[in-house]
């Protein structure tokens, strides 16, 4: 599998005021392979959509390097091949939308770039389709859902021709089905399409999804791994101010309490099983 994103020893600061260096990352390294899915994990402040930014090249480091498909992301040369490679969705979806009508909103990058129209037709078409949103194609983008108006930024990243999709915080703002719908949508994209998915969320139960979790904490990874490899240690991840599955939480109780378990118990089904 090759990579994607290469970042290494990537440190990134910035003045907070004319005498005081604030260093958001400090030697990160990280390395994404094609058509994988990473769930990156961080309290606020972790240093989590930091890294996003620096992975489409809206932040540059300040030392180390960045590599999208092998592009220095600091040559200005690869700018927007870049950003055309990577496509970002933020936090708040209000954000990202630009036009008056869904299709219009989903057309925007590709006609910047100068896509034909009849190819942007039919982009548009394909990646409203894709994330399940054709019917709203000629609705108002600013009457939808919040969910909704996430799956029209996804859109609008598919039909850019992102080969990987970087989500800072897709879900902060939504209800639980809202998150639901974004987290079975990468996941339908990352499966049946080979999209890499690069997935920062606070909520450590999305990242169950994911082949791959990293945690943050105070601009350094500090744990990667598996999911059930990650998640199964729940006394750290609280210490870091993250809250561990509840299938965790009990399998780290009741071993404290001298029951014999096995590691890396991160489901409700699995912990079961094994008290059964």
């Amino acid at each position: 599998m090759d990579d994607m994103i290469q970042i290494e020893d990537l440190t990134y600061t910035y003045s907070e005021d004319e005498t005081h260096q604030v260093t958001a990352l400090d030697k990160v390294s990280l390395t994404v392979k094609k058509g994988e899915f990473v769930t990156v994990l961080g309290i606020n402040g972790s240093g989590k959509s930091t890294l996003a930014r620096h992975m489409n090249a809206l932040l540059l480091p300040t030392e180390g390097t960045c590599r999208v498909n092998g592009m220095d992301t600091k040559d200005e040369e690869n700018l927007w091949k870049v950003r055309q490679t990577v496509g970002m969705v933020f936090q708040n979806p209000d954000n990202q939308i630009v036009a008056s009508l869904v299709e219009e909103d989903v057309a925007f990058g590709p006609e910047n770039i100068g896509v034909e129209p009849s190819e942007i037709r039919q982009r548009v078409d394909k990646a409203l389709a894709t994330v399940g949103m054709s019917e709203y194609a000629q609705h108002a983008p600013h009457l939808l859902s919040g969910g909704q108006k996430q799956r029209v930024a996804i859109a609008g990243a598919l039909a850019l021709g992102s080969d990987c999709i970087v989500l800072d915080e897709p879900t902060a703002m939504l209800d639980p089905q809202g998150r639901k719908e974004i987290l079975s949508t990468m996941v339908k994209l990352n499966k049946e399409r080979g999209i890499t998915v690069v997935y920062i969320t606070h909520f450590v139960s999305e990242a169950l999804a994911a082949d791959r979790v990293v945690v943050m904490e105070k601009g350094r990874v500090v744990m990667e791994g598996r999911p059930e490899e990650v998640l199964s240690r729940a006394d750290e991840l609280e210490k870091m101010g993250l809250e561990a599955p509840l299938a965790a939480r009990i399998a780290s109780s009741l071993k404290k309490a001298g029951m014999k378990l096995p590691e890396h118990i991160v489901s409700l089904e699995d912990l079961a099983q094994n008290l059964a």
